[in-house]
């Protein structure tokens, strides 16, 4: 268990920061005072993150500018591989990108959402927030424990909203896939491309998926920061004039 310490005691201070905020909020939210604090506590995490997101933006864009070189580079060595290596490394270094320029900030916000996640599906390091409710409903109230006119209703609302986003980000990615001939930053050309193709559309689905097995307060968390996602999506992935330089 010692290796889990350091997740433990995040999400511990977290569960101090959401019940600071939901005691700030309950002269005006009243027993709804928690529900609100998650989502706030989400959103101010994701602005906490969010250079991480413009510079996985930024990553992800430089790749798909040079996407049409590295097409032609796999086909022009495409029996070579060890030149096809050099080559690629070489284009990527003259452009002043990174193969994995995209990936990186993923992996660093990583932690933050894992203590989240924790935090609002187990209750871990501070259980009593998953006794507080939400429209009659407790915060550790799973969808499989036992449906009620308030259990279906709130549940219902909230999978009402992931589906319209999971949706929205799903019709994105493939707009965004033809547009620049890419797939979350990948060549849609190649081995394994048409399977990729296929499976990335469908990968904001898995949320509602996930939503259909955790505590209405991890419920909560999914709505709010898949519903923040979709917006840095709109906001910082629209499209650019071509003259403007993302690095």
């Amino acid at each position: 268990m010692l290796a889990f310490a350091p997740l433990h005691t995040a999400a511990s201070a977290a569960g101090v920061a959401v019940t600071w905020l939901a005691d700030l909020l309950a002269p005006l939210a009243g027993g709804t005072a928690t529900a609100a604090a998650i989502v706030l506590f989400t959103i101010g995490v994701r602005l906490l993150v969010s250079p991480l997101s413009l510079a996985q933006v930024r990553g992800e864009r430089r790749r798909a500018a040079l996407a049409p070189e590295v097409r032609d580079l796999q086909r022009r060595y495409a029996d070579d591989p060890a030149t096809l290596q050099g080559e690629l490394l070489a284009l990527y270094r003259r452009a002043g990108a990174s193969p994995v320029a995209g990936c990186l900030p993923a992996l660093l916000q990583a932690p933050f959402f894992l203590v989240m996640y924790r935090l609002f599906a187990t209750g871990d390091g501070h259980p009593g927030l998953l006794g507080e409710r939400l429209a009659g409903v407790p915060l550790g109230w799973h969808l499989g424990d036992g449906l009620s006119t308030a259990v279906v209703a709130v549940f219902g609302v909230l999978l009402a909203v992931l589906l319209v986003l999971a949706r929205w980000s799903s019709r994105r990615a493939r707009r965004a896939a033809a547009a620049t001939g890419t797939i979350a930053g990948a060549p849609t050309e190649g081995p394994g491309a048409a399977t990729l193709g296929r499976l990335v559309p469908l990968l904001p689905y898995t949320t509602v998926l996930v939503a259909l097995v955790v505590p209405l307060a991890a419920v909560l968390y999914l709505v709010t920061t898949t519903g923040w996602t979709a917006l840095e999506q709109a906001v910082l992935r629209r499209p650019q004039p071509a003259d403007i330089d993302v690095r």
